[in-house]
């Protein structure tokens, strides 16, 4: 039986450095990161959003406190309002910008925790028979809404989202010493790759990530899972990128500012 969408949290990684994004992201931490002058896990938000995603648990590691700020702030840094110093009323907003219907957990997991173990231990927050997880440094047009009907037909504890990246290498097709074709950034067709984007059942935590501080999702629990034959993939063809460098950065943004990111599936 299905579970409504509304209802199932979604837990972002949120604790990374971003140390090979230090051009873009100086002292922030890599969530906060801007794509268009609105951080890439805010990006991330309004994709689950757009789906009927609205609990949001944020698995918080280095620089917290910047993360826990953005949102305490969220309203008034985007929309119009008036603020009348002199009597210390709540200001007056006058349009309904940042007003996003949704709820979000802030958790401590640690400076260095492995992403496993960031899991393990915001699991009281996970109070649905199944979770969202997904990595904060990770956008694409994923079409979620299937990805969770996928999901449930398989009935196993855990799906991924399978992705075709981009290759960072020049792909040369060559005749004789003549290049006939040249494609600066050619999708990797063979093969998949994890592109996060996924969907566990409660139990998966219990049963397959230890109580280890350095455990990551991708090492133990995702590969026992997989021996298990309890790991899906969910098959995405489309656009998706992790931003791991600030060539990636550059990239995302000349995509949103030229009005052409395929991730943006929500009106303004």
């Amino acid at each position: 039986m299905g579970t409504d969408i509304a209802d199932i949290p979604v837990v972002i990684l949120c604790g990374g450095m971003g140390t090979r994004l230090r051009e873009a992201s100086e002292k922030l931490p890599k969530p906060l990161v801007d794509i268009g002058g609105r951080p890439i896990l805010w990006h991330v938000m309004k994709t689950y959003s757009e789906h009927g995603f609205r609990k949001f648990v944020l698995a918080l590691g280095y620089k917290s406190e910047l993360i826990k700020q953005y949102f305490l702030d969220y309203r008034h840094l985007t929309s119009d309002f008036t603020l009348h110093l002199g009597n210390g009323d709540e200001p007056e907003f006058h349009n309904e910008a940042g007003h996003e219907d949704w709820e979000i957990t802030f958790v401590e997991t640690g400076l260095t925790t492995g992403t496993g173990a960031r899991v393990a231990r915001l699991a009281q927050h996970l109070d649905a028979p199944r979770f969202a997880l997904t990595y904060g440094d990770g956008i694409g047009d994923v079409d979620i809404t299937s990805l969770v009907e996928h999901h449930e037909r398989s009935g196993l504890l855990g799906t991924l989202t399978g992705v075709h990246p981009s290759s960072r290498y020049g792909e040369m097709h060559v005749d004789g010493s003549t290049v006939t074709e040249f494609n600066e950034k050619p999708t990797l067709a063979e093969g998949w790759v994890n592109g996060g984007f996924f969907l566990f059942e409660r139990e998966f935590v219990e049963k397959y990530i230890p109580d280890d501080v350095d455990m990551m999702l991708e090492s133990a629990p995702l590969q026992t899972l997989a021996r298990d034959r309890q790991l899906s993939v969910f098959e995405h063809q489309g656009f998706w990128m992790g931003m791991d460098t600030f060539r990636d950065w550059t990239e995302l943004n000349k995509l949103w500012d030229s009005g052409t990111a395929p991730w943006k599936i929500w009106k303004d």
